[in-house]
């Protein structure tokens, strides 16, 4: 099948468009299972290179700390390259980074492999939208982006047990080398499925940092930042307040966290409905009702049922991730590559902020069902930077918003 150059201004045909989309949600299926995968089998992975289970955590943190540097770093090397081109670059990066890990010979070397395969995941996410959204109907791009991080969210609910399985029964290393695989398939369905559109002349990285003088762009991010810290202060949480304080039996953790995937995948559609209609305006509603959800998860946490409802619900939050994916996308004007990335790194921050917010909640002496409050408060937070921003421009502020 031949993928000829097409131009910007070219309609895509449905057909084209369809199997394009289905091919950057496979490509973000293999991020999202290659990202969470190592959390699913980490007591193996600890004993396999012979450290203990909080040593091998950090090779997690050695990933997200690649996503922080990478996004822009990547985005700003291929500013002047064709998306196609950079999102084909970024896709193999994926399957030597996962190829490599499930040879890593050791901790270390893990450790360093882990980091370099977080270098393009923002980039990847960045630019995968900002194609989709370019490929599809003006009326249907919250749609269109959504569908970028469907991949994502069926990773929680089918990738994570799929890898939970495989890691015991086969060991992380034949985990790694199936997602390897995985990826290598996506780069394949991206390569002759994704128009080829010629870069933009005008595109360069001084254009891209301009984006960075814009106040509002700052703003959408730090919404991002703080406001998506809630759902990882209580997901990082999850399983020791439904073991410690609901009282399930074992098996009922990997059930909630499927009902938290399935809440993703229909917070994610319901989102994108709303995106088309207003991004401003599904940023507002999703932090409002995380706020709610986050609330009712600590006054719910010792009932099995209401817990497992709002769990479920809670998952509803990644609605804001394409909602801040496509503010942005109309804050930074004609230097949308770099903020698109930076985008991923502010929810990384988020993760990284959010389960430190909850661990000191739980370290302060208070119930674990608190992280919830806490996980609240991020969110209103987020909620009250979005709309500080939105009467910057109101209020006369000076320069570009």
């Amino acid at each position: 099948m031949s993928n000829p150059d097409i131009s910007s201004s070219q309609p895509v045909p449905p057909a084209r468009l369809g199997a394009a989309g289905w091919a950057l949600a496979v490509a973000t299926f293999a991020i999202g299972t290659g990202e969470f995968a190592l959390m699913a089998m980490l007591p193996g992975v600890a004993r396999s290179l012979g450290v203990s289970v909080p040593v091998a955590g950090h090779v997690i943190s050695a990933y997200a700390v690649g996503v922080v540097i990478g996004a822009p770093l990547a985005t700003l090397i291929g500013a002047r390259m064709s998306r196609y081109w950079l999102l084909l670059a970024l896709q193999a990066m994926f399957v030597v980074g996962n190829a490599a890990s499930a040879l890593a010979p050791g901790y270390g070397m893990l450790l360093v492999i882990r980091f370099l395969t977080g270098l393009p995941h923002g980039a990847f996410y960045g630019v995968a939208a900002l194609v989709a959204a370019g490929m599809a109907d003006p009326a249907r791009r919250g749609r269109a982006v959504a569908g970028v991080f469907v991949g994502l969210t069926v990773a929680h609910v089918v990738g994570v047990p799929l890898v939970t399985w495989a890691g015991q029964m086969l060991g992380w290393r034949a985990v790694y080398a199936f997602i390897a695989v995985m990826e290598l398939l996506a780069l394949v369905m991206i390569a002759r499925t994704v128009p080829i559109v010629a870069p933009d002349p005008q595109g360069s990285l001084w254009r891209e940092l301009g984006a960075l003088r814009r106040s509002q762009v700052w703003f959408t991010l730090a919404t991002g930042a703080i406001g998506f810290g809630g759902m990882f202060c209580v997901g990082t949480y999850l399983s020791a307040v439904l073991l410690g304080v609901t009282g399930v039996p074992a098996y009922v953790v990997p059930l909630a966290q499927s009902l938290w995937g399935v809440g993703m995948v229909a917070g994610n559609m319901a989102g994108a409905r709303l995106v088309d209609i207003s991004p401003t305006l599904a940023v507002v509603v999703t932090l409002a009702a995380s706020t709610i959800m986050l609330c009712l998860f600590s006054v719910c946490a010792e009932s099995m049922v209401l817990v497992l409802i709002v769990t479920s619900l809670m998952g509803g939050i990644i609605a804001l991730l394409p909602a801040l994916q496509t503010r942005l996308m109309d804050v930074a004007a004609d230097a949308q590559g770099l903020v698109a990335a930076l985008n991923h790194s502010a929810v990384n921050v988020a993760n990284a902020f959010g389960a430190w917010l909850g661990g000191a909640v739980i370290a302060a002496g208070y119930g674990a069902q608190d992280v919830g409050w806490a996980g609240a408060g991020l969110s209103v937070a987020g909620l009250a930077i979005f709309l500080i921003g939105l009467l910057v421009p109101r209020a006369g502020a000076r320069g570009p918003v």
